[in-house]
């Protein structure tokens, strides 16, 4: 997978993401989000993703590429290439 490494991000970078439907759990949608400062802590990164900022964790996937997020959900959902 290519992930991005969250120490390497920039403020204002665009990153894709698998985002999960909270109230569809089994519906999930590529979705581009941007890389902002936290607004309580300015050094930190937030992503601003559907007009809402979400802090972020280590153990977020975060891709550079629409296709590279698309490639990774498709292994996870189909590891066999049916």
């Amino acid at each position: 997978m290519d992930l991005l490494d969250p120490k390497n991000l920039k403020f204002g970078d665009e990153v894709f993401v698998i985002y999960r439907n909270p109230h569809v759990p089994s519906v999930s949608n590529i979705k581009a989000g941007e890389i902002v400062p936290h607004p309580k802590d300015p050094n930190q990164f937030a992503l601003f993703l559907n007009e809402t900022l979400h802090v972020i964790e280590d153990d977020d996937a975060l891709f550079a590429t629409q296709d590279a997020a698309e490639k990774a959900y498709f292994d996870a959902m189909d590891p066999y290439n049916t």
